[in-house]
């Protein structure tokens, strides 16, 4: 990681140039020209199995992604509800479930020493706007291993 440049709210999110660049364009490219084989040649059991192949391929490759996507939003909650039950005050730590998986997704790049004052404006503003939450954040804390 310490090749990494440094992360802010600017530059968070990930974006994975083989998969964004490549492997999305090429598959999105694969329906398009899988329906212009379909249109060009006629209905036949080959064409309309291309472009089913190809919708499912498309399908396939965004959902891999979402799903990796859901399991670490999962483990950031986890983690984020251990983080939050050692570092909030006494007085806050019953309202940990009040906390929907957005805002500990949002909270989690909160150093320790502001998460509590950042806990309490959450709930008590219900706020659940991720990118709000992250613009509150001043001491950014870098999560570069992310899906």
């Amino acid at each position: 990681m310490a090749n990494e440049k440094p992360q802010n709210l600017k530059n968070h999110a990930r974006f994975v140039p083989p998969f964004h660049m490549f492997v999305g364009p090429v598959f999105i490219v694969n329906v398009g020209a899988s329906i212009y084989y379909l249109v060009k040649t006629g209905i036949s059991f080959q064409s309309v199995f291309g472009v089913l192949m190809a919708l499912a391929l498309l399908t396939f490759a965004l959902y891999s992604r979402l799903f990796a996507l859901t399991v670490q939003d999962r483990v950031i909650r986890l983690e984020m509800r251990l983080r939050l039950a050692q570092v909030l005050p006494v007085d806050l730590r019953p309202r940990i479930p009040e906390f929907t998986p957005g805002q500990l997704v949002s909270l989690r790049f909160a150093s320790d020493a502001e998460l509590p004052a950042l806990a309490r404006k959450v709930l008590d503003d219900k706020m659940n706007d991720r990118n709000a939450i992250k613009q509150l954040i001043k001491d950014w804390q870098p999560d570069y291993l992310r899906a």
